[in-house]
C-alpha cells in the first residue's frame, strides 16, 4: 500500500463547455479510470471555492480574467469565476469513478487560492493531504489530470519537495498553456525531480 494515484481536478468547470475549460480535458477520464485498478490508494483532489473568492476577476475592479494582481502570499492568476461550492460546475466530471480513498477539497479558504493539494498558494497552510500519505506510509505518488500547468504541476512540485517519488503522467493530463506555462510547469518539474511520462 505504498503508492497513491492523485487525481486532480476532473470537474466540470475545467471541462469542455465549463467556466474555466482545459481544451481536451474530458479526454483523460476513460484513461484515468483505466488506471486507478493499478494502484493501492487513490485520492481525488476537488477545487472548491466560495461564491467571491478572492481569485476570481469578478471581484477585481477593472481588472480581467487571465491578468495577474498582487495579494498578500504573492502574485496570482485571476480566473473567470468556476468552481463555486455547490454548483454543477464543481462536480467531477459524470465519467469520472469516484470510489476513492480521499477528496481533498482545495481552494475554500476565501482569501487564498490553492492550485497544490499540498499547500494553499501561501506556500504554507497545509492541506493535510501530506500527513494523510504518511501516515498510510504511502512514499510513491502518480498524478494524473487537469491543468498539467498549474494544479498538476504545483502539486507535483509541492510532493517532491516533501520527499515523495513523483511521477506525472502527461498522456492523462492535459494543460491550459498559456504564455507559455506548459513548457515552464515541464521544466520546473524537472528540476524538481518529478519524472514525466
Amino acid at each position: 500500500m505504498t503508492h497513491a494515484l492523485i487525481v486532480v481536478d476532473v470537474q466540470n468547470d475545467f471541462c469542455p463547455g465549463g467556466a474555466l475549460a482545459v481544451p481536451g480535458g474530458d479526454e483523460i477520464v476513460d484513461h484515468i479510470n483505466a488506471m486507478m485498478a493499478e494502484f493501492d490508494t487513490v485520492i481525488l483532489t476537488q477545487d472548491w471555492h466560495p461564491e467571491g473568492h478572492s481569485s476570481f476577476a469578478s471581484g477585481h475592479d477593472g481588472k480581467s480574467p487571465f491578468e495577474t494582481t498582487d495579494m498578500h502570499y504573492g502574485p496570482q492568476v485571476l480566473w473567470p469565476d468556476h468552481c463555486v461550492q455547490g454548483t454543477e460546475g464543481a462536480e467531477f466530471h459524470p465519467d469520472l469513478k469516484t470510489h476513492a480513498d480521499l477528496v481533498i477539497r482545495k481552494g475554500f479558504r476565501r482569501g487564498i487560492d490553492s492550485y497544490s493539494a499540498f499547500f494553499e498558494n501561501d506556500q504554507k497552510t497545509p492541506t493535510g493531504l501530506e500527513g494523510y500519505l504518511k501516515s498510510r506510509g504511502i512514499t510513491k505518488l502518480t498524478l494524473v489530470g487537469l491543468a498539467t500547468d498549474f494544479c498538476v504541476h504545483f502539486s507535483a512540485v509541492d510532493a517532491a519537495r516533501l520527499g515523495f517519488d513523483v511521477t506525472v503522467r502527461m498522456d492523462a493530463c492535459r494543460a491550459i498553456d498559456m504564455d507559455g506555462s506548459l513548457a515552464a510547469a515541464k521544466a520546473a518539474m524537472r528540476d524538481a525531480g518529478v519524472a514525466l511520462i
